[in-house]
C-alpha cells in the first residue's frame, strides 16, 4: 500500500525537515506486520514528494493479531491488507512520522506551524460509505478531496464498482494536521482494525483529533467507527470532546437509541457486529474491553442491537424500530401489566432504562446498579442528576454492585430487570448470580432477556457469536431449560415472550422470560 505527499512550497525539500527523513535516503522501519518504507520520488526546489510504502506480511500480520482483533477466516492469509490502505498504513504513519504529528522540527522550528500547499494520494483506499463518504469526512477539514470509485475489474466493467477508492487530497495545511487526519481517517473510511481496541485508543483519537474533530459534522461517525463501536469507549470520548467546548455529550452525539446514520448500511453494522463491544452502553450488558464480565456488565446492549436491529433489514427498506429500543419497550410494558411498583434494573449502564422509568411516576421507587464505575458516572451525567428535581430524585438509588455476591441493598423491589445481562457472566458464576437474584433478593418478579442465537443466520456478516465479550448465546429451547429450572429451583412461575421481530423459522431476535414468584413458595 502506498501514500504519496507532495508540497510546491520554496523550497519544497523543507518537506524533508517536517518529516525527519532525509530525501537523498531510502529509509525501512520494521513493524510487527510488515516493512514501512520512506523514499522520495522526487525531491526539488520547486516539487518534493515523499512516499511511504507498506509490505505487509500476511503470516506476519496473522501471527501478531492480538485477542478480539478481526479474523479473517479462511482468508487470514489471502486478503486485501497487503494491498489497500487501512488500520495498517494508519499505525505505520503514526510510527513512522511520530514527530512530525506532534508538530516538532528541531532543526527548523518554524516550519511546523506553516500552512503548506499539499497534496496526498491514496491509490487504493476500502471505504465502506464510498466516495460520498470520503468527501463527507475530508473537506471539512478544508481539503479539496477528489475520490473515485475503482471498478472491480478494468477489464469487465459490467461488474461495476467495488469498496476502493483512489482518494486525493489537495489543499494548504499544516503536515502536521493532514498527518492527523490521515491517522484518524483511515481506519474510520476502512471500518475496522486489525488490532484490539483497547481503552487508550480514546486517548490516541483526542490527541489526534485536537483542534478538528470536536467541530467535525461526522464527529459521531468517526468516533464510533475509530473505536470500532465500541460504545462504552465511543461515549467516553464523545465526553471528553465536550469538555473542550461547551457542549454536552449528548449534543455531539445523539442518545444511542436513535437510529444510526443512514451512510452506516446494514452490511456496514453486521460487518463491525462482531468487534462491538457493550460494557457501559446504555442498557443490557454486552460488555466490552475492561469491564468484568462476571459482575453483570449489563451496561450495554444499545449500540450493537441498535446496529442489528436496522441490520436485519434490506438497505432500501425503511429503517426498522432498533432492537434496544424495543426490548426496553417491551420490559416497561410488562412491568406496568404487572403493577410493579418499584423496580431496580440489575446492570443498568448508562442509564437508560433508569431513565425510562423515572419518566412514568407510577414507578415511585427505581434502582439501577451496575459493576462499571464509569458506566456509573455516565449515568449520573445522562441522568443530570445534578438538575434533577428533588421530587425525581428522591425516588432514585443509583450503587455500584457485583451480581454474584450477596447484596443486601438487592432487595425490597417490586421487580428487578436483567437486561442482556446473563450472557455476560461465564457458565461456572451464573449459579451465583441465580442466587443472589432469585434465592436473596427475591423480588416478586424477575425480567430476563437474552439474544437468541438461532436468530443470529438472519445477519449475513456475523460469524460466531454477536460480540466477543459474550460467554454464551442460548437458543430458546436452551434458555427454556435453564428459566425453567431456575424457576422450580428458587419458587418461581416463568413465562416466555419474544422481543423484535419473530421469525416463524428461528424466532425473535430477543428472548424474554417473565418470573413471578410462586405465593406458596
Amino acid at each position: 500500500m502506498l501514500l504519496t505527499i507532495t508540497t510546491t512550497a520554496s523550497p519544497a525539500t523543507d518537506l524533508g525537515f517536517l518529516l525527519h527523513k532525509h530525501p537523498a535516503r531510502v529509509q525501512e522501519f520494521g513493524q510487527s506486520f510488515g516493512t514501512a518504507t520512506v523514499f522520495y520520488p522526487e525531491a526539488g526546489e520547486e516539487r518534493c514528494t515523499a512516499a511511504l510504502m507498506l509490505e505487509v506480511d500476511p503470516i506476519a500480520l496473522v501471527r501478531s493479531r492480538g485477542k478480539g482483533s478481526p479474523d479473517f477466516s479462511l482468508s487470514q492469509y489471502v486478503n486485501d491488507r497487503p494491498y489497500a490502505a487501512s488500520s495498517l498504513l494508519a499505525v505505520a504513519l503514526g510510527d513512522v512520522f511520530r514527530t512530525a504529528r506532534a508538530g516538532r522540527c528541531k532543526a527548523r522550528p518554524e516550519l511546523p506551524g506553516t500552512a503548506l500547499p499539499l497534496e496526498l494520494r491514496l491509490p487504493a483506499l476500502p471505504c465502506r460509505g464510498g466516495p460520498d463518504l470520503a468527501r463527507r469526512l475530508f473537506e471539512p477539514l478544508g481539503w479539496e478531496a477528489e475520490a473515485e470509485a475503482l471498478p472491480l475489474d478494468e477489464g469487465f466493467p459490467e461488474w461495476g464498482e467495488s469498496r476502493y477508492v483512489r482518494l486525493t487530497l489537495r489543499g494548504d495545511a499544516r503536515l502536521a494536521d493532514a498527518l492527523n487526519h490521515l491517522y484518524v481517517l483511515l481506519p474510520v473510511l476502512d471500518d475496522g482494525k486489525h488490532y484490539w481496541i483497547a481503552p487508550d485508543e480514546v486517548d490516541k483519537l483526542i490527541r489526534a483529533g485536537e483542534g478538528w474533530l470536536r467541530g467535525h459534522p461526522e464527529r459521531g461517525l468517526i468516533t464510533r467507527r475509530y473505536l470500532g463501536r465500541r460504545w462504552a469507549l465511543a461515549r467516553t470520548a464523545l465526553a471528553r470532546l465536550a469538555e473542550l467546548g461547551d457542549e454536552t455529550e449528548d449534543e455531539l452525539e445523539p442518545a444511542v437509541s436513535e437510529e444510526a446514520p443512514a451512510e452506516e448500511t446494514a452490511a456496514d453494522e453486521m460487518a463491525a457486529a462482531e468487534a462491538e463491544a457493550r460494557a457501559g452502553e446504555p442498557e443490557g450488558a454486552d460488555a466490552m474491553g475492561g469491564v468484568p464480565a462476571e459482575g453483570t456488565p449489563a451496561g450495554t446492549a444499545g449500540a450493537l442491537d441498535a446496529e442489528v436491529g436496522a441490520a436485519a433489514g434490506e438497505e432500501s427498506r425503511p429503517k426498522a424500530k432498533p432492537l434496544n429500543l424495543q426490548r426496553r419497550e417491551a420490559v416497561l410494558a410488562r412491568l406496568e401489566e404487572l403493577g410493579a411498583v418499584s423496580v431496580i434494573d440489575l446492570g443498568c449502564g448508562q442509564g437508560e432504562l433508569v431513565g425510562a422509568l423515572l419518566a412514568r411516576p407510577r414507578f415511585a421507587r427505581v434502582a439501577g446498579t451496575d459493576v462499571s464505575s464509569m458506566a456509573l458516572t455516565i449515568a449520573a451525567r445522562k441522568l443530570r442528576l445534578d438538575r434533577m428535581p428533588d421530587a425525581k430524585r428522591a425516588r432514585l438509588t443509583l450503587f455500584q454492585g457485583a451480581l454474584t455476591y450477596t447484596d443486601k441493598r438487592l432487595k425490597g423491589y417490586d421487580a428487578a430487570v436483567l437486561m442482556e445481562v446473563v450472557e455476560h457472566v461465564d457458565p461456572p458464576r451464573l449459579a451465583a448470580l441465580e442466587r443472589v437474584v432469585f434465592g436473596q433478593a427475591r423480588p416478586q418478579h424477575v425480567l430476563v432477556t437474552t439474544p437468541n442465537v438461532e436468530y443470529n443466520v438472519r445477519y449475513e456478516f456475523l460469524t460466531g457469536l454477536r460480540h466477543p465479550d459474550h460467554r454464551f448465546e442460548w437458543t430458546r429451547a436452551e434458555f427454556a431449560s435453564w428459566a425453567t429450572r431456575v424457576a422450580a429451583e428458587h419458587g418461581y412461575q416463568v413465562a416466555f415472550e419474544p422481543v423484535g421481530d419473530d421469525d416463524p423459522e428461528v424466532g425473535p431476535p430477543t428472548q424474554m422470560g417473565v418470573f413471578t414468584r410462586d405465593q406458596r413458595s
